[in-house]
């Protein structure tokens, strides 16, 4: 009884197979069908080769989300060369509710204005890429991508020792913002704290010695991500008017900065002033990679489809043909009669009556 059943579960099965097989005898194969197999396996390689390229591929994902923690602080990151001595210059950061930030977080480092040739040349190379993000935006894309590997992006060291002298302050760390509108300025003098705001403590700096020429090396709010380039980063302005002020607008909603220069004559004193605005919104960035699933439904498309499309290519233009030839009886269709007369006109010689051979006949029966 087992073994009944067995069989009849194996011959269940058998009815169940879709996929038939053929005896080798029953199939025959054609120099057409063996050309269209090479270039369909030829395809099916060349598609499967550049899928895994797609398949190793990323692609950023932006989601905006509102930003409901106000009570948080936001960072700001600044790296700024200015033509002047560190003990001449203070920055710091005052917000629209005229809160005085402290500036803890700055550092002031004696340097040399003037850039290496390296140093110039990575310089050159950020403004060419900064007006190319201006024009092609998806290029973005491309540099978050290099953030995920860990390019460098940072003002590379001297390779030289300088020989003029430490003439510039380089002015470089962190500061942590209200989430309000404000303006982080460098100006003449140290700034102290004030009843009604703050002061700078400029009538003991000389006027020969101002120069607010300026190079901004990176300006970004939020967590310091290495390898992004930010709008303001390469800015580099030169003045030889010792009463100049540098203004840079900052709209986070944007995400775009308008710098405006005039001269500090009824506008105040002499500086760089970055004024910016914050928004509500906040934009995650994600990196994306294609699942090893989706992979393999996609190979096995490309395979399945590249083979069922051949195959149907190769039936309409075989029935195409035979239609024609048919229609022209040409080849296997023409006609018989005709290849008989051509084999008599060939192969066979012609012959020739014999009259003896009626005369014979004749005597013979008489």
């Amino acid at each position: 009884m087992r073994r009944l059943n067995k069989k009849k579960a194996l011959n269940f099965v058998k009815e169940l197979d879709a996929f038939p097989k053929v005896p080798e005898s029953y199939v025959e194969t054609t120099a057409s069908g063996g050309t269209v197999s090479v270039l369909a396996f030829t395809a099916m390689a060349l598609l499967a080769f550049f899928e895994f390229f797609v398949y190793r591929d990323t692609w950023m994902k932006y989601e905006y989300e509102v930003d409901k923690d106000f009570t948080s602080k936001l960072r700001i990151n600044i790296d700024i060369t200015v033509a002047m001595r560190c003990q001449f210059v203070g920055a710091d950061v005052l917000d629209l509710a005229e809160t005085m930030v402290a500036s803890d977080g700055l550092q002031y480092e004696p340097v040399v204005f003037e850039l290496s040739p390296q140093q110039r040349l990575w310089h050159r190379t950020l403004l060419l890429i900064q007006n190319h993000l201006r024009e092609e935006h998806s290029l973005q894309d491309v540099l978050f991508k290099n953030v995920m590997k860990g390019a460098p992006t940072a003002l590379p060291p001297r390779e030289d020792d300088p020989i003029h002298p430490l003439n510039a302050c380089r002015i470089h760390g962190y500061l942590y913002v209200n989430k309000v509108a404000g303006n982080f300025h460098i100006t003449v003098g140290k700034a102290i704290p004030h009843p009604r705001g703050h002061a700078h403590l400029a009538a003991l700096v000389s006027h020969e010695t101002y120069n607010f020429s300026h190079r901004i090396d990176h300006l970004s709010f939020g967590e310091e991500i290495p390898g992004i380039l930010n709008p303001l980063d390469g800015t580099e302005k030169v003045s030889a008017d010792r009463n100049q002020i540098y203004t840079h607008t900052h709209n986070t909603k944007i995400q775009e900065f308008e710098m405006i220069n005039h001269a500090a004559g009824s506008h105040g004193v002499s500086g760089i002033f970055m004024k910016y605005d914050i928004s509500s919104l906040m934009v995650k960035v994600t990196e994306q990679h294609m699942p090893l699933w989706q992979f393999l439904v996609r190979l096995c498309g490309i395979i399945g489809g590249i083979f069922s499309t051949t195959g149907m290519l190769h039936s309409l233009v075989g029935f195409c043909i035979d239609v024609i030839c048919c229609r022209f009886k040409l080849g296997v269709y023409k006609p018989k009669s005709v290849i008989k007369r051509i084999h008599q006109k060939t192969t066979y010689p012609r012959v020739i009556p014999n009259p003896n051979y009626f005369l014979c006949s004749r005597e013979h029966k008489r």
